[in-house]
């Protein structure tokens, strides 16, 4: 995919290397860019206790926010609900995998960083099939004014139903911009996977994928609008 941070970085078209793109990036790229409060408090989580290095940013932030926690306060299976335009979205975070990309999402969520937000980016070729969403300014440079590590220990594959982050070409560049897979997608291990959506979910936008793009390119706005309207850590 292209840099998945705030844009997307550079895509690859079947056997070229996809960037997702995150913040940064300029939404010409090839790249794949990079709510509600939860009904359980930061404060009532047990965490990993990993450390977490979330180093300001110097695009600066789409959208105040509170920066998340420097140690990471989730684990296991973290579950969450993106409420949508197309229909509501049940995802699982694993925190355990991903300790301090998903303690950013979750703070990101709790603080309705994702609400009333824009999923910009689709991509249709064969192999990669790709929804991005997280930038409040829904032009794929937006990010929340930090930046956060990259957790590639776990990603081998990015099959369909994946959570992923999107990030620029630099490591460690992943912001609020994340991708969903929502065919069996062809990627080189460089984007942190933190989580998954399930099968209804998944079904939900690949059928809002089928109706491809505004310009009917491999690349660009859907077609049919995806809106995130709140997510809820459940």
């Amino acid at each position: 995919m292209s840099s998945l941070k705030r844009p997307l970085a550079v895509l690859a078209v079947l056997a070229s290397v996809s960037v997702l793109a995150g913040c940064g990036d300029d939404e010409s790229s090839s790249a794949v860019d990079s709510g509600s409060g939860s009904s359980s408090a930061p404060s009532e989580r047990e965490g990993t206790g990993t450390e977490c290095d979330f180093p300001e940013d110097p695009m600066g932030a789409s959208k105040e926010v509170e920066p998340p926690p420097s140690e990471s306060n989730v684990s296991g299976e973290v579950p969450v609900t993106i409420s949508t335009s197309i229909g509501d979205l049940q995802a699982t975070l694993d925190a355990d995998a991903a300790p301090c990309t998903v303690t950013s999402f979750v703070s990101l969520a709790e603080q309705a960083y994702f609400d009333s937000t824009t999923c910009h980016r689709l991509t249709t070729s064969p192999g990669f099939g790709v929804l991005q969403c997280g930038d409040p300014t829904g032009t794929g440079t937006g990010g929340p004014g930090y930046s956060i590590p990259d957790e590639l220990e776990q990603t081998k594959s990015y099959p369909a139903g994946t959570l992923a982050m999107a990030k620029t070409n630099a490591p460690n560049s992943g912001g609020s911009q994340f991708f969903i897979c929502y065919t069996d997608t062809q990627l080189p291990p460089e984007y942190t996977v933190f989580g998954s959506i399930d099968e209804a979910s998944n079904k939900l936008v690949a059928d809002a994928a089928a109706a491809g793009t505004v310009d009917g390119g491999p690349d660009g706005t859907p077609k049919t609008p995806v809106e995130i309207e709140t997510v809820t850590v459940d």
